[in-house]
């Protein structure tokens, strides 16, 4: 999968493993990922998938941090939330809101097995012990998009790896490296308290 990584993303990493600023961060990006891909959605489905999304993303930041936790890379673990996120649309059948192929889903799937086994995540399960109690909050399914599917969002040709595009629009395998001066201060959300 192809992701950005800048100076945003590492500021969030440290406000969410860091105490006290986590919460708020959390209910930042919650808010962020919710936004991104219902814009991406149908305009007259977004509504109903709102809710969905936003329990999605919140089990997603728990993901994230337990990947950091087990040892993988920034940009790996951020690609294991969105990996999660594909398979949920997948099972769903909203297509038009992939940023991975349908055909790359099971090498994006083994690529992290490991992990994914460890916390009995599969694509039919996508958050695995991730899911909040009760599940997700329901939201209408389009299965009929899987028979001919739409990825207008999905870019492919990158299973084989993490690539990030930088702030420079340099592609770079695996990721950066962390930069020095990140302060979990600077994470959108921390400031404001809210």
């Amino acid at each position: 999968m192809k992701l950005r990584q800048n100076a945003r993303h590492w500021a969030f990493k440290a406000a969410l493993t860091a105490p006290v600023v986590g919460g708020f961060t959390r209910r930042k990006l919650v808010d962020m990922h919710t936004g991104i891909f219902l814009d991406k959605a149908e305009e007259a489905r977004r509504e109903e998938r709102r809710e969905h999304l936003d329990a999605l993303f919140d089990a997603t930041t728990d993901t994230y941090v337990a990947a950091l936790r087990a040892g993988y890379p920034e940009a790996e673990a951020r690609e294991i939330t969105h990996v999660q996120a594909n398979f949920d649309f997948y099972n769903h059948g909203w297509t038009e809101m992939m940023e991975i192929p349908i055909g790359e889903l099971e090498p994006h799937y083994d690529r992290y097995a490991e992990f994914f086994d460890t916390h009995g995540i599969t694509i039919d399960d996508p958050l695995g012990e991730f899911e909040p109690d009760g599940g997700l909050p329901s939201a209408p399914s389009t299965p009929a998009k899987l028979d001919d599917p739409e990825h207008p969002h999905a870019e492919g040709g990158f299973a084989d790896d993490a690539y990030v595009e930088t702030e420079d629009g340099d592609l770079v395998v695996g990721g950066q490296d962390e930069p020095a001066d990140v302060s979990a201060g600077d994470a959108p959300g921390v400031e404001s308290g809210n």
